[in-house]
């Protein structure tokens, strides 16, 4: 290399198919050479690749499992960049999002939360959060699902565009809609009502997003809830069936439109 140091070689998704290769790589390698990392998905105990890495004497082989931070963990983490005041319903909304985001863009998100609430003594509250969490995707398919949902038909073009502009794929809009009406149903479906209902979803729904879902929830009615849920499954076996040739995202379009006239009657 051009710097000073140890020297490495980094192979990321390795599979059985190179275990050949690698071995012979390890049979050769004497002290002083780069050292070898290797990357692979989840092997199974008869891997020969596994088996290679745990049998040979000069090789480390460790599971690395992205499971998100308890709220014990995330505590510890933002304490630790000088937040303090940890209030009980901020660190909960931090969990939820521990489970939807990617590991780094999290680690980023506490990072954010550490300067964002640098001498600032208040508690951590869902308003901060929400200041810091990552703007994407999500965001954008957060808002058309609940222009869907809340009736607002003429609303769902200008989103559509912007989505495609994004690169999403329609299948991907249809399973995160059938998420959001499935939110619906179990709210509608809870014999004590939308208030019980929305209180015992797992994950929980904090803040905005609870009060929004819990007015969406006076129109969505367990029948409604249910018919939209038959059109969205209809429709994904629709995206993904071998004889379908339209264009997929003004199906799905097409569908959502249909669902936001419902939300209106």
């Amino acid at each position: 290399g051009f710097f000073p140091g140890q020297r490495g070689v980094f192979l990321e998704d390795a599979a059985d198919g190179l275990t050949k290769t690698i071995a012979a790589a390890l049979q050769d390698w004497q002290q002083g050479d780069a050292q070898i990392i290797v990357t692979a998905g989840q092997l199974r105990a008869s891997s020969n690749l596994r088996k290679t890495f745990e049998t040979h004497p000069n090789t480390y082989a460790i599971a690395i499992y992205d499971d998100p931070p308890s709220q014990a963990e995330i505590a510890a983490e933002l304490q630790k960049a000088g937040l303090q005041n940890l209030g009980e319903i901020g660190l909960k909304a931090l969990s939820a999002l521990a489970r939807e985001l990617e590991p780094g863009d999290f680690r980023q998100t506490l990072e954010k939360l550490a300067l964002y609430k640098l001498h600032d003594a208040t508690p951590l509250g869902l308003e901060d959060i929400q200041n810091c969490a990552p703007n994407s995707q999500e965001a954008a398919l957060d808002d058309i699902l609940w222009v869907v949902s809340e009736g607002r038909a003429e609303a769902i073009g200008p989103l559509m565009q912007r989505l495609k502009s994004q690169g999403l794929q329609p299948v991907t809009l249809c399973i995160s809609a059938v998420r959001h009406f499935k939110i619906l149903f179990s709210i509608a479906s809870d014999p004590a009502g939308a208030r019980a209902g929305i209180s015992k979803l797992r994950p929980p729904i904090f803040g905005p997003r609870r009060d929004r879902f819990q007015r969406n929830a006076a129109r969505w009615t367990l029948s409604k809830s249910k018919m939209a849920l038959q059109t969205l499954t209809d429709l994904d076996l629709q995206l993904r069936s071998a004889n379908q040739h339209a264009p997929a995202l003004e199906l799905v379009e097409r569908s959502l439109i249909r669902l936001a006239m419902a939300a209106q009657k």
